[in-house]
């Protein structure tokens, strides 16, 4: 089985990481009264891209996974729904 090399980290398009740091900002600002600055942003963004998006990453290939063997097991019983009584 081919797996993710685990050093490797979620790349995120510019627009993608623009768009998750005013997420961050909006956060901290409506959740914790707090501004921060540019580097914090980046710094949580490296941190959820490290950590957090390989687990979620792994959970939608097993969810996949999953998905695919049940679409599998519904086309063996429609095959065998094909046969003919004899």
């Amino acid at each position: 089985m081919m797996r993710r090399n685990l050093n490797e980290t979620i790349r995120l398009s510019d627009k993608q990481k623009k768009q998750f740091a005013s997420e961050i900002k909006a956060f901290y600002l409506d959740v914790r009264g707090e501004e921060i600055g540019v580097i914090e942003e980046q710094q949580l963004i490296d941190l959820f891209c490290e950590h957090l998006a390989p687990i979620i990453y792994n959970k939608a290939l097993d969810d996949s996974m999953h998905w695919l063997k049940e679409q599998v097991g519904n086309m063996e019983a429609d095959y065998y729904l094909l046969y003919k009584n004899v």
